[in-house]
Order: C-alpha cells, then sequence, then structure tokens
C-alpha cells in the first residue's frame, strides 16, 4: 500500500511535521481493519522519511478525534472488514505509535472514545480542543482492552480514576482530561491546528537523538503491557462470539440499553 492509495486516513507533511488523519468522518472517525492498516502505513512512512520530525495524529471533521473499532461494520459483517494481512492490526498500531522514534502528538478534536480514547493515550503528547469528550465503552458493548488502554492509563491518571473511566464509562470534558492529567493542554477548538504547529516547532528545534532516546527510555517501564494487551487480544477474539458480547453490539446499533443480568453469575 502506497500512502497516494489512502481510502480510510490522509498523509501530509509540513515544515517538519506529518499529520496522519483518520477520515471516516461519517462514521465518527472509527476504524476498520482497512483503516488500521493505512495508519500503520503512515506511521512507519513518517518513521523513515528524514523530513518528519514530530507526527500528529488527529481525526476529520469537528465531532471526532477516534471513537474506536466501527461498530456498525462489526454488526454488519461479524467483523472489522479484511486487511492487507488478513488481522485486525490494533496491536501493531500501538506497537508503531510507541516504536516510532519521533514525538507524537494527538490533536484531539472531538470524541476520544473506546479504541480511540487508547490512541490518544498512547500519543506522547495531548493536545485538545476545548469542545473535545473522553471516555471510554468496552463494557457497555461487550469489549474491552486490558493492555495499554488499562494499564497505562492508571499510570497516567491513577488506579482510581482508571477504574471509574473504565467501570462507569462515563463521558470527560477536556478540561476534566486537563485536570487529570490525561491531556497536556486545553485550547479553543479554532486555535487546536496552531496550537499542535507551535508545539511541534519547539520540538523540531531539538537534538533528535536526544528525544529518541528519551522516548525509548519512558517507555522502558511501561513495555510489559504490549503483552498484556496480546493477551487481552486473544480473549476478546473469543469473547466476541458468545451472547454476552453480541448482546452488547446489538444493543449499541439498536440505541437501547443492554440487558447484561443474565450474564453476571458466571
Amino acid at each position: 500500500m502506497d500512502v497516494n492509495e489512502l481510502t480510510d486516513v490522509t498523509y501530509e507533511v509540513d515544515r517538519g511535521l506529518a499529520t496522519i488523519t483518520i477520515n471516516r468522518p461519517e462514521r465518527y472517525n472509527s476504524f476498520r481493519a482497512r483503516t488500521l492498516d493505512e495508519l500503520i502505513k503512515c506511521f512507519k512512512t513518517a518513521w523513515a522519511s528524514s523530513e518528519v520530525g514530530v507526527v500528529c495524529l488527529t481525526g476529520a471533521g469537528e465531532k471526532a478525534f477516534c471513537t474506536g473499532g466501527d461498530q456498525k461494520q462489526r454488526m454488519e459483517t461479524g467483523d472489522y472488514g479484511p486487511s492487507e494481512s488478513g488481522l485486525f492490526e490494533v496491536d501493531a498500531l500501538h506497537r508503531v505509535i510507541r516504536d516510532i522514534p519521533k514525538p507524537v502528538i494527538a490533536a484531539v478534536n472531538g470524541f476520544a472514545i473506546g479504541g480511540g480514547h487508547v490512541l490518544h493515550l498512547l500519543c506522547d503528547l495531548s493536545i485538545a480542543a476545548d469542545t473535545a469528550i473522553f471516555g471510554q465503552n468496552g463494557p457497555r458493548v461487550g469489549s474491552f482492552d486490558a493492555g495499554f488502554g488499562t494499564g497505562y492509563l492508571a499510570r497516567v491518571i491513577g488506579e482510581k480514576r482508571a477504574r471509574e473511566v473504565w467501570f462507569l464509562c462515563r463521558r470527560y470534558s477536556a478540561a476534566q482530561a486537563e485536570t487529570w492529567g490525561l491531556v497536556n493542554k486545553v485550547v479553543p477548538a479554532i486555535e487546536l491546528t496552531a496550537e499542535v504547529r507551535n508545539w511541534a516547532d519547539e520540538i523540531l528545534r531539538l537534538s533528535p537523538t536526544s528525544l529518541k532516546v528519551l522516548k525509548q527510555s519512558m517507555n522502558i517501564d511501561t513495555e510489559h503491557f504490549a503483552g498484556i494487551g496480546q493477551m487481552a487480544q486473544s480473549t476478546l477474539k473469543m469473547f466476541g462470539g458468545t451472547p454476552e458480547a453480541k448482546e452488547g453490539i446489538a444493543a449499541f446499533n439498536e440505541k437501547r440499553t443492554p440487558d447484561f443480568s443474565p450474564y453476571r453469575s458466571n
């Protein structure tokens, strides 16, 4: 796949800053399997480019940064659609965001929910529009993230708050996210792009080798969450075929409250 063949994502480079945009606003920038393939391709292209020193990840439009896996796609076909490898490469996307030896800034322009919340969390820095909304959704739709989305979240905002995020599935404002340390800065939505540019320009004046080693050294302490995440994906694949998980996704698509009561005794 070439960056000129993208359908779900756009890729632009301007003065050292590569901007990767999830371009599915009609689906609130949720991702299907092809979206993940394209995101990985763009991150690797930025990694290999000597013209790029900073990467920005964002979503198209004003409503959403990313809302995780495309549940409509999942309901329609039973999966997230075809991919180049035949695999749903969410672990590989998480891996490349952490492994790319260049700072990654999340420009959170709207809803960062579920798997989209995990993506912004994994970015090195997060700048949010004042209209951004944060939260998890897995237990509401019969899903979960037991890797970076839980363990690393607890490192960032603390155990009690991380458990609240996952056990209640509430929505949190940009102001609340900033108070918790979940984002670095909140700006008016109209200023988001300019603020990312300002941060990128500051970073681009610094030693790229120093930044590379600093990022790798900071990652070491939480690297074990990658293995936990792989185990969780195996479990999630099995769980996805159960009546409990199917009730969650059906309720989501039917816009009703799921009935998980039959499964509490298991």
